[in-house]
């Protein structure tokens, strides 16, 4: 049974994970103020705005500007950050939302594009509205900096929770390197400052591809697929070279101190083992992680960490964590 002295500050609360964090929290009895940068309810790809966004507190605020919502952070015993973007060009989210199919196409086609050696990314540039450090990054750091400044105004029996959406390395090479360097690299920074104190605790919730069969109809056939990829991949005997070991064993010359592994063919391979996840569980799981009584809850959670937190057990599954650990120690 939740507190209701338990009050989380969810950043981008109207987006896609966001809005599902949300109504899970207030289905556990927390209380929920959103901010974003036009503090509007959520609402449906329909317009529709469900029964449940009239117990939120939405706010208008900016995430890179802590002076828009720093009087909220006394009074939250957790902040969710679920702000990012997987491409600079930010069509490609309502493409989704509106289930077009050409225009995402087309996202992804201008993301080809700049690849050309000729074509420069605008996503080099760190100071573009929508480039990943801004985003992805420097976004987390603000408020992470703003809450860690602040003393909780109601009484806790444990650290207050930061708790940050990353992401597993399994976008590359669709999706550019800078994508996933800056979400580590907010997991660096964000433990850096969090660690000068044992009044908060950091937790990285790195979800797969997230999707929903309804809001989201474009994501379900390449889950549908990556499932089964995982589903295979985890029944296979060890040492069987499957065609993820064998993208790992032809990356395995490229090795760098890097926070990712060089290779695109690494991030190939953890797509074809680590199963997509329902928004709804990534939502529960990050429930389950800003909950106060849930101190050991903490660092870097993957795929198979949120079904855990959830109950979700795979049937007949024996074999090991397909994450990659040695990327979580290697980070944190």
């Amino acid at each position: 049974m939740q507190s209701a002295a338990q009050k989380v500050l969810v950043v981008g609360g109207n987006g896609f994970l966001g809005s599902a964090v949300c109504r899970a929290a207030l289905a556990r009895g927390m209380q929920v103020t959103s901010i974003s940068s036009s503090g509007k309810p959520y609402t449906t790809p329909k317009g529709h705005s469900p029964a449940w966004t009239s117990k939120v507190n939405w706010q208008a605020g900016n995430a890179l500007q802590p002076e828009t919502y720093a009087y909220l952070l006394p009074g939250s015993t957790a902040v969710v950050h679920t702000l990012g973007t997987l491409l600079e060009d930010a069509r490609y989210k309502s493409a989704l939302r509106e289930s077009n199919l050409p225009a995402l196409l087309g996202t992804f086609a201008a993301r080809l594009a700049s690849l050309d050696p000729g074509s420069r990314n605008p996503l080099e540039d760190p100071e573009k509205e929508g480039g990943y450090e801004r985003m992805n990054r420097d976004s987390a750091l603000r408020v992470c900096e703003a809450f860690a400044a602040t003393e909780s105004e109601i009484p806790l029996d444990g650290p207050r929770p930061f708790v940050f959406v990353s992401a597993e390395d399994v976008f590359r090479p669709f999706i550019p390197t800078r994508y996933i360097e800056t979400k580590r690299e907010a997991e660096m920074y964000i433990e850096g400052i969090l660690g000068r104190t044992k009044n908060f605790r950091g937790v990285y919730i790195r979800p797969s591809l997230i999707y929903h069969p309804h809001f989201r109809p474009l994501t379900s056939p390449l889950a549908a697929i990556l499932d089964l990829s995982a589903s295979l991949h985890a029944q296979a005997p060890r040492g069987f070279p499957t065609p993820a070991n064998i993208l790992k064993a032809l990356s395995s010359g490229t090795r760098s101190d890097s926070l990712i592994p060089p290779s695109p063919l690494d991030s190939v391979a953890c797509a074809l083992t680590i199963p997509p996840i329902h928004v709804d569980h990534v939502a529960e799981a990050i429930c389950i992680a800003v909950d106060n009584a849930r101190s050991d809850v903490r660092g870097v959670v993957g795929v198979r960490e949120m079904r855990e937190l959830i109950g979700w057990s795979l049937k007949g599954s024996s074999a090991p964590p397909l994450s990659n650990s040695a990327h979580k120690q290697q980070t944190l």
